[in-house]
């Protein structure tokens, strides 16, 4: 779910040379109170996240990558959402900055990331990946939301990201 405070999607084409260059990922990771050491040790590293959520930029980013309990996915899925339970992922996307750059939050909840990835077979690190994924195109603008041809779109991104990843579609 991606929440836009005064954000616009990330142009996608654009003619300049500034559009010639890799975009650039300025990341910073985070652990909310209820994540203790021993949740800390399962969770991707800083460099891990990077590599995975590189793939998924097609504009350079400042993104924040938080790692939050039950108690503050809920607190904060429902202060913006208005739903009263934790979600896997939250993404809120900023207004861009003057130089095109994408500033965003992405919200992981740890719990319900590791109860997903049980029930659905997948593989901790397959499921940490897809979500990084998902969150970084919420960021530039994708929403799955909004039409079955948007869901289409960002569905065949993720997928096709993942596989460069090495990791399988998460969809089947």
């Amino acid at each position: 779910m991606t929440l836009h405070v005064g954000a616009e999607p990330a142009p996608r084409e654009d003619d300049t040379e500034d559009a010639l260059r890799e975009p650039e990922l300025d990341l910073s990771v985070q652990y909310g109170d209820e994540i203790t050491s021993d949740v800390r040790k399962t969770l991707p590293k800083r460099k891990l996240i990077a590599e995975w959520i590189e793939p998924a930029l097609f504009a350079s980013a400042q993104l924040t990558v938080r790692f939050v309990g039950e108690e503050e996915g809920r607190t904060l899925n429902a202060g913006y959402r208005h739903k009263d339970y934790p979600t896997n992922v939250l993404t809120f996307a900023y207004d861009a900055a003057p130089d095109g750059t994408v500033i965003g939050d992405l919200v992981l909840c740890c719990p319900v990331v590791e109860k997903e990835a049980h029930e659905q077979g997948k593989p901790l690190t397959a499921h940490y990946a897809h979500l990084l994924v998902h969150g970084a195109l919420h960021a530039q603008g994708y929403d799955h939301e909004t039409s079955d041809e948007d869901a289409a779109e960002m569905e065949a991104l993720e997928v096709d990201i993942l596989a460069k990843l090495g990791f399988p579609n998460p969809y089947q």
